[in-house]
């Protein structure tokens, strides 16, 4: 039986990449979207073995739906990718309440729905793999992105934690926390500050989403069967 991947936030960017990546790898891959229903289902007609499902993660019920579809046409989850998050430019002095819940209800929130789903099936196959996409900035901050570095830290605390807690249930917990990629989440940088940010770079380049999805499905392999609670950052350099 092929092994199965949970995808959230999978209709762009490094999500979709991922997508890509591990259908092409022969997993079986049900893509999680919001709402881009139009984008994921084109992406479904491209590749067989993908199944499309609608929830925003932060919506406990429709995430614990979810999970059981995926159970229902595939039989179990052997990977979450837990990908889906928003981000908010700004300063803090100026975000509003309700934005500011909205991030952790995504970033972190979602996280969680979405593992507390999962681990039930994991710890009694006693397998699993868990991937949580991180930020660079939830390593080391970023100015006017305080939210989103905050949601994003704490997602590096939860893949620390979890990772003891169920590493006796053979159940490896990681998370990838990306450099500047070239998603839609920087289109609004502007050439200048692409430049600027590039200059600081040792390879000297922007990542794209396929340099991600390439470690994800590492982490997702056997090979990586002795990698756990770890926090892998592919920024080329930039922080070290």
């Amino acid at each position: 039986m092929n092994k199965t991947v949970l995808i959230t936030g999978g209709s762009r960017g490094i999500g979709k990449a991922m997508v890509y990546k591990f259908a092409q790898a022969g997993y079986n891959v049900l893509l999680n979207f919001n709402k881009s229903e139009d984008i994921s289902n084109q992406i479904a007609r491209e590749l067989n073995n993908v199944k499309v499902y609608g929830a925003d993660v932060a919506d406990r019920n429709k995430v614990i739906n979810m999970v059981n579809y995926a159970i229902e046409n595939f039989g179990k989850i052997d990977v979450l990718i837990n990908n889906a998050g928003i981000s908010s430019n700004g300063l803090l002095q100026d975000l509003p309440y309700e934005e500011w819940q909205r991030i952790m209800n995504v970033n972190l929130n979602g996280v969680f729905n979405c593992t507390q789903a999962v681990l039930p099936g994991m710890i009694e196959r006693k397998a699993g793999k868990i991937i949580n996409i991180s930020s660079i900035w939830g390593m080391v901050g970023a100015s006017n992105e305080v939210a989103y570095s905050t949601s994003k830290a704490a997602v590096i605390g939860m893949t620390k934690a979890l990772a003891k807690e169920v590493g006796p249930s053979n159940i490896q917990v990681n998370s990838i926390a990306p450099g500047i990629i070239m998603t839609d989440m920087v289109s609004d940088y502007s050439l200048e500050e692409m430049n600027a940010i590039t200059d600081q770079i040792p390879l000297g380049k922007i990542g794209s989403s396929d340099d991600i999805a390439n470690l994800a499905l590492f982490l997702a392999s056997d090979e990586a069967n002795y990698i756990t609670g770890q926090v892998i950052s592919p920024n080329g350099g930039w922080v070290i």
